[in-house]
């Protein structure tokens, strides 16, 4: 193993066990969904951002607190919504939860834990899990009986997950690819088992600079995985890559027309650029500094919001497609 490979993996495995936690600068403005901060989450996921005041908001409910099958009562076509993941989907649950009431009402929890992978939400893994019982993703769709269920995860590579056994992208590939395989099919098992009628959406994940070929190949899984179960696949990592380079991974991407319409979104508006990642961290998308307790970004993020708008597209249209 070269030096230059084991920096950067040293530097991966820093992000890794500190994602998902971006510290906000003084005055640092929030996601616009979000206009005043909430407290911040420690390791437990984040309590569902209804119980702030925002625009749209209305009564949800926190992975925490529950809801059963007789809560679902609702609105003609208000959806039920649970977002599961790692320290992407920590960091953008603000965010989409804000996008999927203001846009549909919908009724919106989230459990992301920072540093999971696909086998830490399965029922019956070891007890050293990142994801304790209540929060497998089974127990919780069997509490909350969401029309969707939507799972992001980077594809942990490094061995921090203690469920993966150690088995790790740059040891033991097909072993790695192979597990990631059978653990999204159990987790579809197990899902589909808690609720009828519950849709899993995957998502697909941006480029990776270091191991580019591994996140083609995750999303791969994930996509065999959706064409089986007939789930759906929301492309966000197509909306923070370049124009016909999806899998070519760049900090800075042309504005779009949102995004100069709305200033604090193009950072950098002589240029007509916007900043996806930080200069210290090539994973992540929010633009505060992350520290050791996760928690959703502070502050306005490009990437976030592109990722968050793809994902609630794709719900959107779905809803859409069964009306008619």
């Amino acid at each position: 193993m070269g030096k230059p490979w084991i920096v950067g993996l040293s530097a991966a495995l820093l992000l890794l066990t500190a994602c998902g936690d971006p510290s906000s600068d003084p005055g640092a403005a929030a996601t616009p969904s979000s206009p005043a901060v909430g407290p911040t989450t420690h390791q437990r996921p984040a309590a569902t951002p209804g119980r702030q005041t925002e625009p749209g908001a209305g009564t949800t409910t926190g992975a925490g607190s529950g809801s059963g099958a007789g809560d679902r009562a609702e609105p003609a076509g208000r959806p039920t919504v649970l977002y599961l993941g790692d320290s992407l989907a920590m960091e953008n649950q603000r965010v989409l939860g804000g996008l999927l009431r203001d846009g549909m009402k919908a009724r919106y929890t989230s459990a992301p834990y920072s540093g999971t992978t696909l086998c830490d939400y399965l029922e019956g893994t070891s007890a050293d899990s990142l994801v304790p019982p209540k929060d497998k993703a089974a127990a919780l769709v069997r509490r909350l009986r969401p029309d969707y269920v939507v799972l992001q995860f980077w594809g942990n590579a490094w061995g921090y997950t203690p469920c993966m056994d150690g088995i790790t992208y740059d040891r033991a590939r097909k072993k790695y690819f192979a597990r990631h395989s059978a653990d999204a099919e159990r987790l579809t098992d197990q899902i589909a088992g808690a609720a009828s009628g519950t849709k899993i959406v995957w998502v697909l994940q941006g480029p990776d600079p270091i191991t580019p070929d591994r996140v083609r190949r995750v999303n791969a899984v994930y996509e065999r995985r959706a064409r089986a179960s007939g789930d759906l696949l929301a492309d966000a990592g197509k909306a923070v890559s370049p124009a016909g380079a999806r899998y070519t991974w760049a900090q800075y991407l042309p504005c779009t027309a949102y995004e100069r319409a709305h200033g604090p979104y193009c950072t950098q508006p002589g240029s007509g650029r916007t900043a996806l990642h930080r200069d210290d961290d090539y994973l992540h998308f929010c633009l505060a500094r992350t520290t050791s307790t996760p928690k959703p970004c502070p502050v306005r993020s490009p990437g976030i919001l592109r990722i968050t708008r793809a994902i609630a597209g794709t719900i959107t249209a779905d809803r859409a497609a069964a009306a008619n």
